[in-house]
């Protein structure tokens, strides 16, 4: 895993297989396949999407956090092939409440179906939580998940996440996960 640094920021990732990157303009088409996706979306509150302007309002509040918070979801591309998987990443949930909570680190990820089973979630995610604790040296990263997503949850399993308490939310059934930093 490498660390890109230039002018002092961070702005993408490498692992053995992908590039995680600022998501710019350009990703609006990958962002419109992942959001207009009943599939990807079956485990989110989100409601599908079925414009590029829309996809581009995302990739517009994703770069404002790039802006406003320092860090925001990454985009997922295949280093051999660059094509675009899905986004990955920290999220600094500051403008919203999730079961009364706000202020804090969270990792996510969506990957389009074509990529999913073959470890890229994984990958990314863990790729996203060394530089939570390493580089940013967050105390503590989240992330919640729909009790019945069992994928996303063995995603945050292998990264070591420790469950913390189960919630309702939108008249789903949730759950916390949570990790703190090792060095702290």
């Amino acid at each position: 895993m490498s660390w890109c640094t230039p002018y002092g920021a961070v702005n993408s990732l490498t692992t053995a297989r992908l590039l995680l990157r600022e998501i710019t303009a350009a990703d609006a088409a990958g962002i419109l396949a992942l959001d207009s996706n009943p599939a990807v979306l079956r485990y989110v509150p989100n409601k599908p999407i079925s414009t590029l302007a829309e996809a581009s309002a995302i990739v517009e509040y994703i770069r404002g956090q790039y802006q406003h918070n320092g860090l925001g979801r990454w985009a997922v591309v295949h280093q051999d092939t660059q094509e675009f998987l899905g986004w990955c990443g920290l999220k600094l949930v500051n403008d919203s409440f999730v079961d009364g909570r706000t202020n804090y680190y969270d990792i996510g990820y969506r990957l389009l179906p074509q990529y999913w089973g073959q470890g890229y979630a994984s990958e990314a995610a863990a790729a996203s939580l060394v530089f939570a604790f390493q580089v940013l040296q967050v105390a503590e990263v989240r992330a919640t998940v729909m009790q019945a997503n069992s994928a996303s949850c063995r995603v945050l399993d292998k990264l070591g996440m420790q469950r913390q308490k189960a919630f309702v939310e939108a008249g789903a059934a949730w759950v916390w996960y949570a990790k703190s930093n090792p060095t702290h």
